[in-house]
């Protein structure tokens, strides 16, 4: 058996799997996150409600850069008290099983190569979009997470005039219209025609964003998860439209994109990490 549990800056989930099945699970919302020993409490408390006998070990996904080898975390998204944190030292000397850790949108991308939608390729992408867009690699079936875990940032390149995370996230209906993602979703499902504007629109802006990473990882499939993947039948043509403008068509042409169909995937891919080579 096995933990996996993702951390993120609202809520801690947990669970307990058993050859690929969650048997138990749990989920708090994070409180008084100006507090780091406060934090720390409420997940080792969550972690206890889930833990049995013959537990392997630990795996936890976390929205910052990682050294997975010292199993520390620095400056957690939306967590202010945590700057520089030894998660691995903490757990393994309260728990007595070995503890891994890795950046969320890599347990993400692991999760659908073990459950999902990734399990017959070796060369995937996968990628988050939300608040932010980022990505987690797997090449020739191995996690690819660089040398500071921060593979895959790719949100980060200048395009036009702030970066694709800008066009590409929550970022743009909030600083561009002036709304969310969600009631822009809303509105399209009635057929608003503003609002599916606004969706095309998003849709050309991350098809440029899928370019740049087909051009760097040239990736049998890529993969899309967080909330924004939801409305994936809104954006899906703009966005296909923006990737055959390109330099390889044989590429696009092979290329499969699709959204992922899996709850807790983001759980399932730390868990996974309990049972990856070093």
């Amino acid at each position: 058996m096995k933990i996996g549990a993702d951390l993120g800056g609202t809520n801690f989930r947990a669970c307990l799997i058993n050859d690929q099945q969650i048997i138990k699970s749990n989920k708090i919302p994070l409180e008084n996150k100006e507090s780091f020993d406060s934090t720390i409490e409420q997940i080792i408390n969550l972690i206890k409600t889930i833990n049995g006998k013959d537990v392997a070990g630990i795996g936890i996904g976390v929205p910052s850069v990682v050294d997975t080898e010292k199993g520390i975390v620095y400056d957690v998204v939306n967590i202010p008290s945590w700057k520089e944190v030894l998660l691995k030292d903490i757990l393994e000397n309260e728990f007595h099983i070995p503890v891994y850790i890795n950046n969320d949108v890599n347990c993400f991308v692991l999760g659908e190569k073990y459950f999902g939608v990734g399990k017959n390729y070796k060369n995937i992408v996968g990628i988050t979009i939300g608040t932010g867009i980022g990505a987690g690699i797997i090449l020739d079936n191995k996690l690819y997470s660089g040398t500071n875990c921060g593979a895959g940032e790719f949100g980060y390149f200048p395009y036009l005039n702030h970066d694709l995370e800008y066009y590409c996230s929550s970022n743009f209906f909030d600083k561009e219209y002036g709304t969310t993602a969600y009631n822009l979703f809303l509105k399209a499902e009635k057929n608003d025609a503003q609002a599916l504007s606004v969706w095309n629109e998003f849709g050309h802006h991350l098809g440029i964003a899928l370019k740049s990473v087909m051009y760097a990882y040239d990736p049998e499939i890529i993969i899309l998860g967080g909330s924004i993947s939801s409305a994936f039948k809104f954006f899906e043509a703009s966005m296909l439209s923006a990737l055959k403008d390109n330099h390889f068509p044989k590429s696009i042409e092979r290329l499969k994109i699709c959204v992922s169909q899996i709850d807790n995937v983001s759980m399932l891919g730390a868990a996974s990490l309990v049972d990856q080579p070093n």
